[in-house]
Protein backbone atom coordinates (compact mmCIF):
# COMPACT_ATOMS: atom_id res chain seq x y z
CA UNK A 1 0.00 0.00 0.00
CA UNK A 2 1.39 3.31 -0.89
CA UNK A 3 1.83 6.33 1.36
CA UNK A 4 -0.81 9.43 1.21
CA UNK A 5 0.51 11.80 -1.34
CA UNK A 6 2.89 9.65 -3.47
CA UNK A 7 2.63 8.87 -6.43
CA UNK A 8 1.56 5.95 -7.45
CA UNK A 9 3.52 3.55 -10.35
CA UNK A 10 1.65 0.67 -12.29
CA UNK A 11 4.13 -2.18 -12.25
CA UNK A 12 4.93 -4.10 -15.21
CA UNK A 13 4.66 -8.35 -15.08
CA UNK A 14 7.07 -8.39 -17.30
CA UNK A 15 10.78 -8.70 -15.27
CA UNK A 16 13.02 -5.58 -15.64
CA UNK A 17 16.56 -4.99 -16.03
CA UNK A 18 16.88 -2.65 -13.13
CA UNK A 19 19.37 -1.48 -10.60
CA UNK A 20 17.28 -2.37 -7.58
CA UNK A 21 15.14 -4.93 -9.45
CA UNK A 22 16.20 -8.60 -9.02
CA UNK A 23 16.79 -10.63 -6.04
CA UNK A 24 20.35 -11.03 -6.57
CA UNK A 25 20.30 -6.84 -6.69
CA UNK A 26 19.07 -6.45 -3.10
CA UNK A 27 21.71 -8.81 -1.80
CA UNK A 28 24.50 -7.26 -3.16
CA UNK A 29 26.92 -5.75 -0.26
CA UNK A 30 28.67 -2.54 -0.46
CA UNK A 31 31.22 -2.20 -3.38
CA UNK A 32 34.21 -0.66 -2.04
CA UNK A 33 35.30 1.19 -5.37
CA UNK A 34 32.42 2.96 -5.02
CA UNK A 35 32.44 3.48 -1.30
CA UNK A 36 36.14 4.94 -1.61
CA UNK A 37 35.08 7.65 -4.68
CA UNK A 38 32.28 8.69 -2.07
CA UNK A 39 34.31 9.14 0.70
CA UNK A 40 37.15 11.37 -1.76
CA UNK A 41 33.82 13.45 -3.35
CA UNK A 42 32.19 14.23 0.24
CA UNK A 43 35.64 15.70 1.71
CA UNK A 44 34.62 18.70 -0.16
CA UNK A 45 31.41 18.77 1.99
CA UNK A 46 34.33 19.17 5.28
CA UNK A 47 34.41 22.70 3.54
CA UNK A 48 31.08 24.05 5.03
CA UNK A 49 31.06 22.48 8.18
CA UNK A 50 34.16 23.60 9.22
CA UNK A 51 33.56 27.08 8.58
CA UNK A 52 30.07 26.79 10.02
CA UNK A 53 31.52 24.89 13.28
CA UNK A 54 34.33 27.57 13.16
CA UNK A 55 32.95 30.87 12.74
CA UNK A 56 30.74 29.90 15.62
CA UNK A 57 33.86 30.45 17.81
CA UNK A 58 35.90 32.65 16.13
CA UNK A 59 33.76 35.36 15.98
CA UNK A 60 33.98 35.70 19.46
CA UNK A 61 37.60 37.35 19.17
CA UNK A 62 37.04 38.57 15.86
CA UNK A 63 34.90 41.48 17.76
CA UNK A 64 37.39 42.13 20.14
CA UNK A 65 39.91 43.16 17.57
CA UNK A 66 38.03 44.14 14.74
CA UNK A 67 35.68 45.76 16.65
CA UNK A 68 32.28 45.02 14.89
CA UNK A 69 28.66 44.96 16.39
CA UNK A 70 26.02 42.53 15.97
CA UNK A 71 24.86 43.66 12.50
CA UNK A 72 28.40 43.34 11.11
CA UNK A 73 28.19 39.70 12.60
CA UNK A 74 25.47 38.62 11.06
CA UNK A 75 26.08 40.06 7.63
CA UNK A 76 30.05 38.05 8.32
CA UNK A 77 28.75 34.79 9.45
CA UNK A 78 25.45 35.00 7.05
CA UNK A 79 27.57 36.06 3.64
CA UNK A 80 29.32 33.10 3.00
CA UNK A 81 25.84 31.32 2.98
CA UNK A 82 24.30 34.06 0.82
CA UNK A 83 27.82 34.01 -1.23
CA UNK A 84 27.26 30.32 -2.03
CA UNK A 85 24.72 30.82 -3.70
CA UNK A 86 26.59 32.41 -6.72
CA UNK A 87 28.63 28.92 -6.68
CA UNK A 88 25.78 27.06 -6.46
CA UNK A 89 24.11 28.43 -9.26
CA UNK A 90 26.68 28.44 -11.78
CA UNK A 91 28.21 24.58 -10.41
CA UNK A 92 25.62 22.86 -12.45
CA UNK A 93 26.51 24.54 -16.00
CA UNK A 94 30.01 24.35 -14.47
CA UNK A 95 30.02 20.28 -14.20
CA UNK A 96 27.57 19.57 -17.40
CA UNK A 97 30.94 21.80 -19.24
CA UNK A 98 34.11 20.32 -17.61
CA UNK A 99 32.74 17.24 -15.64
CA UNK A 100 32.04 16.45 -12.33
CA UNK A 101 35.50 15.55 -11.51
CA UNK A 102 37.13 18.68 -12.03
CA UNK A 103 34.10 21.12 -10.56
CA UNK A 104 35.23 19.37 -7.34
CA UNK A 105 38.67 20.38 -7.81
CA UNK A 106 37.97 24.04 -8.89
CA UNK A 107 35.70 24.05 -5.02
CA UNK A 108 38.41 23.30 -3.63
CA UNK A 109 40.89 25.55 -4.95
CA UNK A 110 38.17 28.83 -4.35
CA UNK A 111 37.70 27.82 -1.02
CA UNK A 112 41.40 27.51 -0.32
CA UNK A 113 41.86 30.96 -1.73
CA UNK A 114 38.90 32.32 0.37
CA UNK A 115 40.47 30.65 3.53
CA UNK A 116 43.53 32.38 2.94
CA UNK A 117 42.27 35.55 2.72
CA UNK A 118 40.18 34.82 5.88
CA UNK A 119 43.32 34.58 8.47
CA UNK A 120 45.32 37.34 6.99
CA UNK A 121 42.60 39.57 7.29
CA UNK A 122 43.45 42.91 8.53
CA UNK A 123 40.09 44.55 8.47
CA UNK A 124 36.35 43.85 8.45
CA UNK A 125 36.21 44.66 4.25
CA UNK A 126 39.15 42.15 3.89
CA UNK A 127 37.32 39.67 6.06
CA UNK A 128 34.33 39.82 4.08
CA UNK A 129 36.29 39.46 0.42
CA UNK A 130 37.70 36.63 1.93
CA UNK A 131 34.17 35.10 2.97
CA UNK A 132 32.65 36.31 -0.67
CA UNK A 133 35.46 33.72 -1.86
CA UNK A 134 35.06 31.03 0.32
CA UNK A 135 31.43 31.18 0.21
CA UNK A 136 31.55 30.54 -3.52
CA UNK A 137 34.22 27.98 -3.22
CA UNK A 138 31.33 26.07 -0.59
CA UNK A 139 27.94 26.76 -3.30
CA UNK A 140 30.26 24.31 -5.96
CA UNK A 141 30.84 21.28 -3.25
CA UNK A 142 27.58 21.53 -1.87
CA UNK A 143 26.24 20.81 -5.57
CA UNK A 144 28.57 18.71 -6.74
CA UNK A 145 29.81 15.85 -4.15
CA UNK A 146 26.07 14.59 -3.84
CA UNK A 147 26.00 14.44 -7.67
CA UNK A 148 28.81 13.20 -7.95
CA UNK A 149 27.82 10.47 -5.48
CA UNK A 150 24.41 9.75 -6.94
CA UNK A 151 25.51 9.35 -10.11
CA UNK A 152 28.61 6.92 -9.31
CA UNK A 153 26.59 4.57 -6.58
CA UNK A 154 24.46 1.38 -7.27
CA UNK A 155 20.57 2.07 -6.59
CA UNK A 156 20.74 -0.50 -3.08
CA UNK A 157 23.46 1.36 -1.30
CA UNK A 158 23.23 5.17 -3.04
CA UNK A 159 21.55 6.05 0.36
CA UNK A 160 24.30 5.59 2.31
CA UNK A 161 26.45 7.00 -0.17
CA UNK A 162 25.15 9.62 -1.06
CA UNK A 163 24.36 11.04 2.51
CA UNK A 164 28.05 11.17 2.92
CA UNK A 165 28.18 14.59 2.47
CA UNK A 166 26.01 15.41 5.14
CA UNK A 167 28.23 13.21 7.63
CA UNK A 168 31.35 15.14 6.25
CA UNK A 169 29.76 18.21 7.12
CA UNK A 170 28.72 17.48 10.55
CA UNK A 171 32.63 16.15 10.74
CA UNK A 172 33.91 19.49 9.77
CA UNK A 173 31.30 21.04 12.41
CA UNK A 174 32.92 19.43 14.86
CA UNK A 175 36.53 19.62 13.89
CA UNK A 176 35.36 23.63 14.10
CA UNK A 177 34.04 23.15 17.40
CA UNK A 178 37.58 21.33 18.45
CA UNK A 179 39.92 23.87 16.44
CA UNK A 180 37.93 26.59 18.74
CA UNK A 181 38.91 24.96 21.75
CA UNK A 182 42.93 24.30 20.61
CA UNK A 183 42.95 27.30 19.97
CA UNK A 184 41.49 29.59 22.14
CA UNK A 185 44.92 29.56 24.53
CA UNK A 186 46.51 31.44 21.87
CA UNK A 187 47.29 35.43 21.82
CA UNK A 188 43.74 37.07 20.60
CA UNK A 189 45.13 38.64 17.66
CA UNK A 190 46.26 34.77 16.76
CA UNK A 191 43.93 32.41 17.33
CA UNK A 192 41.19 33.19 15.33
CA UNK A 193 43.18 33.80 12.17
CA UNK A 194 44.82 30.08 13.02
CA UNK A 195 41.26 28.64 13.35
CA UNK A 196 39.99 30.13 10.01
CA UNK A 197 43.16 29.62 7.69
CA UNK A 198 43.85 26.19 8.59
CA UNK A 199 40.82 25.43 7.18
CA UNK A 200 42.92 25.19 3.50
CA UNK A 201 44.71 22.15 4.71
CA UNK A 202 41.36 19.69 3.29
CA UNK A 203 41.06 22.05 0.77
CA UNK A 204 44.53 20.59 -0.45
CA UNK A 205 43.76 17.29 0.45
CA UNK A 206 40.87 17.35 -1.67
CA UNK A 207 42.51 18.91 -4.61
CA UNK A 208 44.97 16.27 -4.79
CA UNK A 209 42.70 13.32 -3.74
CA UNK A 210 40.79 14.25 -7.09
CA UNK A 211 43.71 12.46 -9.10
CA UNK A 212 42.57 8.77 -8.03
CA UNK A 213 38.50 9.18 -8.46
CA UNK A 214 37.12 8.44 -11.56
CA UNK A 215 34.27 10.93 -13.59
CA UNK A 216 30.83 9.98 -13.38
CA UNK A 217 30.26 7.43 -15.50
CA UNK A 218 26.33 9.26 -16.00
CA UNK A 219 28.10 12.64 -17.59
CA UNK A 220 30.25 10.36 -19.45
CA UNK A 221 27.72 8.60 -21.41
CA UNK A 222 26.24 12.21 -22.21
CA UNK A 223 29.47 13.62 -23.33
CA UNK A 224 29.31 9.73 -25.92
CA UNK A 225 31.90 8.53 -23.70
CA UNK A 226 30.41 4.68 -23.41
CA UNK A 227 33.51 2.84 -22.95
CA UNK A 228 34.57 4.58 -20.17
CA UNK A 229 31.58 4.93 -18.78
CA UNK A 230 31.12 1.36 -18.73
CA UNK A 231 34.83 0.68 -17.68
CA UNK A 232 33.82 2.76 -14.73
CA UNK A 233 30.48 0.91 -14.45
CA UNK A 234 32.44 -2.47 -14.13
CA UNK A 235 34.33 -1.22 -10.95
CA UNK A 236 31.49 0.31 -9.11
CA UNK A 237 29.43 -3.26 -9.66
CA UNK A 238 28.87 -6.24 -8.50
CA UNK A 239 30.07 -7.87 -11.98
CA UNK A 240 30.02 -7.59 -15.59
CA UNK A 241 26.65 -8.29 -16.10
CA UNK A 242 25.31 -5.26 -13.58
CA UNK A 243 27.24 -2.69 -15.02
CA UNK A 244 25.72 -3.67 -18.55
CA UNK A 245 22.17 -3.23 -17.05
CA UNK A 246 23.19 -0.23 -15.66
CA UNK A 247 24.68 1.06 -18.65
CA UNK A 248 21.82 0.17 -20.57
CA UNK A 249 19.55 2.15 -18.10
CA UNK A 250 21.49 5.17 -18.46
CA UNK A 251 21.57 4.99 -22.74
CA UNK A 252 17.96 4.36 -22.38
CA UNK A 253 17.16 7.41 -20.34
CA UNK A 254 19.17 9.85 -22.30
CA UNK A 255 17.89 8.36 -25.68
CA UNK A 256 16.05 11.19 -26.44
CA UNK A 257 19.10 13.71 -25.75
CA UNK A 258 21.57 14.25 -28.00
CA UNK A 259 24.89 12.85 -26.63
CA UNK A 260 28.15 13.96 -28.23
CA UNK A 261 31.39 15.74 -26.74
CA UNK A 262 29.65 18.91 -28.11
CA UNK A 263 26.94 18.09 -24.86
CA UNK A 264 27.79 20.92 -22.19
CA UNK A 265 24.01 21.04 -20.73
CA UNK A 266 22.80 23.10 -23.37
CA UNK A 267 19.10 24.07 -23.13
CA UNK A 268 18.45 22.88 -19.93
CA UNK A 269 17.64 25.90 -18.03
CA UNK A 270 14.87 26.71 -20.50
CA UNK A 271 13.21 23.03 -19.51
CA UNK A 272 13.38 23.61 -15.85
CA UNK A 273 12.64 27.35 -15.61
CA UNK A 274 10.63 28.21 -18.76
CA UNK A 275 9.08 25.19 -20.27
CA UNK A 276 9.05 22.44 -17.42
CA UNK A 277 6.56 19.45 -18.25
CA UNK A 278 4.47 18.30 -15.09
CA UNK A 279 6.90 15.41 -13.86
CA UNK A 280 9.92 18.15 -14.08
CA UNK A 281 7.63 20.15 -12.28
CA UNK A 282 6.97 17.99 -9.45
CA UNK A 283 10.50 16.82 -9.59
CA UNK A 284 11.13 20.46 -8.61
CA UNK A 285 8.47 21.34 -6.13
CA UNK A 286 9.81 18.04 -4.14
CA UNK A 287 13.62 19.39 -4.33
CA UNK A 288 13.15 23.15 -3.99
CA UNK A 289 10.79 22.46 -1.11
CA UNK A 290 12.79 20.34 0.48
CA UNK A 291 15.81 22.86 0.39
CA UNK A 292 13.72 25.71 1.66
CA UNK A 293 12.43 24.11 4.99
CA UNK A 294 15.99 22.44 5.22
CA UNK A 295 17.38 25.87 5.82
CA UNK A 296 14.16 27.71 7.16
CA UNK A 297 14.37 24.87 9.88
CA UNK A 298 16.86 27.50 11.20
CA UNK A 299 19.27 24.62 12.02
CA UNK A 300 22.74 26.76 10.59
CA UNK A 301 21.54 29.62 13.12
CA UNK A 302 21.11 27.36 15.49
CA UNK A 303 24.81 26.11 15.23
CA UNK A 304 26.29 29.13 14.09
CA UNK A 305 24.95 31.10 16.92
CA UNK A 306 24.93 28.08 19.31
CA UNK A 307 27.53 30.32 21.96
CA UNK A 308 25.01 32.76 21.41
CA UNK A 309 22.06 30.99 22.59
CA UNK A 310 23.83 28.95 25.44
CA UNK A 311 24.74 32.32 26.51
CA UNK A 312 21.50 33.48 26.80
CA UNK A 313 20.41 30.26 28.57
CA UNK A 314 22.87 31.31 31.36
CA UNK A 315 26.19 29.65 30.34
CA UNK A 316 28.87 32.70 30.13
CA UNK A 317 32.45 31.23 30.41
CA UNK A 318 33.80 31.51 27.18
CA UNK A 319 35.24 27.72 27.06
CA UNK A 320 32.50 26.62 28.42
CA UNK A 321 30.18 27.97 26.03
CA UNK A 322 32.82 26.52 23.51
CA UNK A 323 32.85 23.20 25.87
CA UNK A 324 28.92 22.58 25.32
CA UNK A 325 28.68 23.14 21.75
CA UNK A 326 31.39 20.42 21.03
CA UNK A 327 28.95 18.49 22.94
CA UNK A 328 26.43 19.52 20.60
CA UNK A 329 28.70 18.49 17.56
CA UNK A 330 29.63 15.18 18.78
CA UNK A 331 25.83 14.57 19.27
CA UNK A 332 24.80 15.73 15.72
CA UNK A 333 28.03 13.80 14.30
CA UNK A 334 26.46 10.16 15.87
CA UNK A 335 23.19 10.50 14.84
CA UNK A 336 24.38 11.26 11.03
CA UNK A 337 26.35 8.31 11.19
CA UNK A 338 23.07 6.20 12.78
CA UNK A 339 20.80 7.86 9.46
CA UNK A 340 23.37 6.81 6.91
CA UNK A 341 23.28 3.43 8.07
CA UNK A 342 19.88 2.94 7.88
CA UNK A 343 18.87 4.91 5.25
CA UNK A 344 19.24 2.51 2.91
CA UNK A 345 17.17 -0.03 5.04
CA UNK A 346 14.55 1.72 6.31
CA UNK A 347 14.07 4.75 3.26
CA UNK A 348 13.97 8.21 2.83
CA UNK A 349 10.63 8.88 3.81
CA UNK A 350 10.12 7.22 7.68
CA UNK A 351 13.67 8.94 8.45
CA UNK A 352 12.92 12.46 6.83
CA UNK A 353 9.18 12.39 8.69
CA UNK A 354 10.99 10.98 11.90
CA UNK A 355 13.78 14.23 11.94
CA UNK A 356 11.08 16.62 10.67
CA UNK A 357 8.35 16.07 13.74
CA UNK A 358 11.08 15.90 16.36
CA UNK A 359 12.86 19.00 15.52
CA UNK A 360 9.62 20.45 15.61
CA UNK A 361 8.56 18.76 19.27
CA UNK A 362 12.75 20.25 20.00
CA UNK A 363 12.19 23.41 18.66
CA UNK A 364 8.94 24.00 20.99
CA UNK A 365 11.03 22.94 24.02
CA UNK A 366 13.80 25.04 23.04
CA UNK A 367 11.27 27.99 22.74
CA UNK A 368 9.28 27.14 26.28
CA UNK A 369 13.30 26.93 28.19
CA UNK A 370 14.09 30.36 26.67
CA UNK A 371 10.86 32.02 27.90
CA UNK A 372 11.07 30.50 31.30
CA UNK A 373 14.81 32.34 31.42
CA UNK A 374 13.53 35.39 29.87
CA UNK A 375 10.95 35.80 32.54
CA UNK A 376 12.87 34.70 35.20
CA UNK A 377 15.66 36.77 37.57
CA UNK A 378 17.40 33.51 38.39
CA UNK A 379 18.79 31.42 35.78
CA UNK A 380 17.05 27.85 37.58
CA UNK A 381 19.58 25.04 36.37
CA UNK A 382 16.33 23.21 35.24
CA UNK A 383 15.95 25.37 32.70
CA UNK A 384 19.08 25.74 31.68
CA UNK A 385 19.69 22.12 31.31
CA UNK A 386 16.38 22.02 28.89
CA UNK A 387 17.92 24.59 26.63
CA UNK A 388 21.35 22.40 26.07
CA UNK A 389 18.86 19.04 25.97
CA UNK A 390 16.88 20.90 23.49
CA UNK A 391 19.37 22.02 21.15
CA UNK A 392 21.37 18.59 20.99
CA UNK A 393 17.57 16.94 20.42
CA UNK A 394 17.23 19.69 17.71
CA UNK A 395 20.60 19.13 15.78
CA UNK A 396 20.17 15.58 16.06
CA UNK A 397 16.55 15.08 14.43
CA UNK A 398 18.03 17.37 11.69
CA UNK A 399 20.79 14.83 11.04
CA UNK A 400 19.02 11.90 11.58
CA UNK A 401 16.11 13.79 8.49
CA UNK A 402 16.55 16.52 6.26
CA UNK A 403 20.19 16.94 6.88
CA UNK A 404 21.60 13.65 5.12
CA UNK A 405 18.20 13.59 3.10
CA UNK A 406 17.89 16.60 1.19
CA UNK A 407 21.18 16.34 -0.42
CA UNK A 408 20.52 12.40 -1.26
CA UNK A 409 16.77 13.42 -2.36
CA UNK A 410 17.77 16.65 -4.32
CA UNK A 411 20.38 14.97 -6.26
CA UNK A 412 18.43 11.40 -7.15
CA UNK A 413 14.98 12.75 -7.96
CA UNK A 414 16.12 14.77 -11.27
CA UNK A 415 16.64 13.04 -14.70
CA UNK A 416 20.31 12.80 -15.77
CA UNK A 417 20.36 15.67 -18.15
CA UNK A 418 19.22 17.75 -15.73
CA UNK A 419 20.76 16.70 -12.56
CA UNK A 420 23.37 18.62 -12.54
CA UNK A 421 21.48 22.01 -13.16
CA UNK A 422 18.33 21.13 -11.67
CA UNK A 423 20.51 20.49 -8.45
CA UNK A 424 22.28 23.58 -8.40
CA UNK A 425 18.59 25.53 -8.54
CA UNK A 426 17.54 23.55 -5.47
CA UNK A 427 20.94 23.83 -3.74
CA UNK A 428 20.61 27.68 -4.56
CA UNK A 429 17.05 28.12 -2.90
CA UNK A 430 19.45 26.18 0.45
CA UNK A 431 21.62 29.09 0.08
CA UNK A 432 19.40 31.85 -0.44
CA UNK A 433 17.29 30.36 2.71
CA UNK A 434 20.33 29.89 5.07
CA UNK A 435 22.15 33.64 4.37
CA UNK A 436 18.64 35.18 4.76
CA UNK A 437 17.89 33.38 8.20
CA UNK A 438 21.70 33.32 9.18
CA UNK A 439 21.94 37.19 8.90
CA UNK A 440 18.52 38.32 10.36
CA UNK A 441 18.97 35.68 13.47
CA UNK A 442 20.26 38.15 15.90
CA UNK A 443 18.39 41.20 14.79
CA UNK A 444 14.90 39.22 14.96
CA UNK A 445 15.68 37.50 18.15
CA UNK A 446 16.36 40.72 19.68
CA UNK A 447 12.85 41.87 18.52
CA UNK A 448 10.75 38.79 19.61
CA UNK A 449 13.57 37.31 21.89
CA UNK A 450 15.14 34.32 21.31
CA UNK A 451 11.97 32.30 22.95
CA UNK A 452 9.80 33.73 19.91
CA UNK A 453 12.60 33.05 17.36
CA UNK A 454 12.24 28.76 17.80
CA UNK A 455 9.00 29.21 18.43
CA UNK A 456 8.76 30.37 14.59
CA UNK A 457 11.22 27.76 13.82
CA UNK A 458 8.76 25.43 15.25
CA UNK A 459 5.81 26.17 13.09
CA UNK A 460 7.85 26.26 10.35
CA UNK A 461 9.20 21.97 10.59
CA UNK A 462 5.42 21.81 11.82
CA UNK A 463 4.15 23.28 8.07
CA UNK A 464 7.48 21.30 6.69
CA UNK A 465 6.26 17.80 8.00
CA UNK A 466 3.34 18.32 6.24
CA UNK A 467 4.65 19.15 3.00
CA UNK A 468 7.23 16.17 3.35
CA UNK A 469 4.08 14.05 4.49
CA UNK A 470 2.19 14.69 1.01
CA UNK A 471 4.72 15.75 -1.85
CA UNK A 472 7.72 13.14 -1.39
CA UNK A 473 7.27 9.94 -2.62
CA UNK A 474 9.58 6.84 -1.31
CA UNK A 475 12.43 6.37 -3.81
CA UNK A 476 14.67 3.35 -2.02
CA UNK A 477 16.44 0.41 -3.69
CA UNK A 478 14.90 2.04 -7.32
CA UNK A 479 17.49 3.03 -10.16
CA UNK A 480 18.30 6.84 -11.07
CA UNK A 481 16.15 5.93 -14.27
CA UNK A 482 13.46 4.22 -12.51
CA UNK A 483 12.69 7.17 -10.14
CA UNK A 484 11.46 9.20 -13.07
CA UNK A 485 8.40 7.50 -13.51
CA UNK A 486 7.55 8.43 -9.59
CA UNK A 487 6.81 11.37 -10.85
CA UNK A 488 4.72 10.60 -14.13
CA UNK A 489 1.92 9.55 -12.80
CA UNK A 490 -0.77 11.62 -10.95
CA UNK A 491 -0.74 11.30 -7.19
CA UNK A 492 -3.88 8.85 -5.71
CA UNK A 493 -5.02 8.64 -2.21
CA UNK A 494 -3.52 5.33 -0.51
CA UNK A 495 -6.63 3.47 -0.37
CA UNK A 496 -7.65 3.95 -4.07
CA UNK A 497 -6.40 0.93 -6.58
CA UNK A 498 -5.16 0.58 -9.92
CA UNK A 499 -6.38 -1.98 -12.06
Amino acid sequence: MDTPGQPTVVESHQPQASEGGGASRRKSSLNKFSLVCALLASTCSILLGYDIGVMSGAVLYIKDEIHINSVQVEILVGSLNVCSLIGSLASGKTSDLIGRRYTIVLAAVTFLIGALLMSLAPSFLFLMAGRVVAGIGVGYSLMIAPVYTTELSPAMTRGFLTSLPEVFITFGILLGYVSNYAFAGLPPKINWRVMLGIAGVPAIAIGISVIGMPESPRWLVMKGRLHQAKQILIRTSDDEEEAELRLSEIMRETSTTTTSAEWSGQGVWMELICRPSKPVRRILVAAIGMNFFMQASGNDAVVYYSPSVFENAGITDRRQLVGVTIIMGVTKTAFVLVSALFLDRFGRRPLLLLGSIGMAVSLGGLALGSKYLEDSEHKPTWAIALCVVAVCADVSFFSIGLGPITWVYSSEIFPTRLRAQGTSIAVSVNRLVSGVVSMTFLTISKAITYAGMFFVFCVVMVIGSIFFYFFIPETKGKSLEDIATLFEDKPIRTDSTVD
